[in-house]
């Protein structure tokens, strides 16, 4: 049996990839169209309904997996296209491959520290509150909502996001056994990011 974090990413890939390979006028038009569907529920725009569940996998279409997906694939796709707004397209330069979503916030928040003078603390940085709120939604509503300033944010200081492994994320985050290794994760990423760098100098 193929493990679900995989079926989930092949499908995050897919559709992802699948966008990315439109020609420049469909592809504009369906990035507009994402954008109609940032802080919606899955769902609620018809016309959407096709780019998140044309091919959905069947071994995910239990009761439980379903949504979850659907919330997972959704996010990720709705908010890829605000990422990309604005920004010159090329497929990987807002879905940076590798960046997870704590390392992004890091990288944001390191940009938001780097004129403020003397003692510098990582819970300072204005986009820690957003992300703090962020870790511990209850429901994918409030979720999507911290989710999205925190990409508007990302994408005004040009930097990237791994959606393929945000869906991932956003999956796992949903089944109560795994939210908190999640939560963790992104944590570990937002301040493993500086003391890597540092070995990196010292060695």
């Amino acid at each position: 049996m193929i493990p679900k974090s995989k079926l989930v990413h092949e499908f995050a890939t897919k559709r992802l990839r699948a966008l990315a390979d439109l020609p420049e006028r469909p592809r504009k038009a369906m990035l507009a169209k994402l954008r109609r569907g940032v802080g919606r529920m899955p769902g609620d725009l018809p016309e959407l309904w096709g780019v998140f569940l044309d091919d959905f996998p069947h071994e995910l279409k239990g009761k439980i997996d379903r949504p979850r997906v659907e919330w997972a694939i959704y996010l990720a796709l709705t908010l890829y296209a605000l990422h990309q707004q604005g920004n010159e397209f090329a497929p990987n330069k807002m879905n940076g491959s590798r960046i997870g979503l704590g390392n992004a916030v890091r990288r944001l928040a390191d940009k938001q520290l780097e004129h403020v003078k003397g003692v510098k603390k990582l819970e300072d940085a204005p986009v820690f509150r957003r992300f703090s709120a962020l870790a511990t939604a209850e429901r994918m509503e409030e979720l999507s909502w911290h989710l999205r300033g925190i990409v508007q944010l990302l994408r005004a200081g040009g930097l990237p996001l791994d959606y393929v492994r945000l869906a991932e994320d956003l999956y796992w985050l949903q089944d109560p056994d795994y939210a908190h290794k999640i939560r963790l994760e992104w944590g570990q990423d937002y301040y493993r990011f500086q003391k890597d760098e540092n070995s990196e100098k010292e060695n």
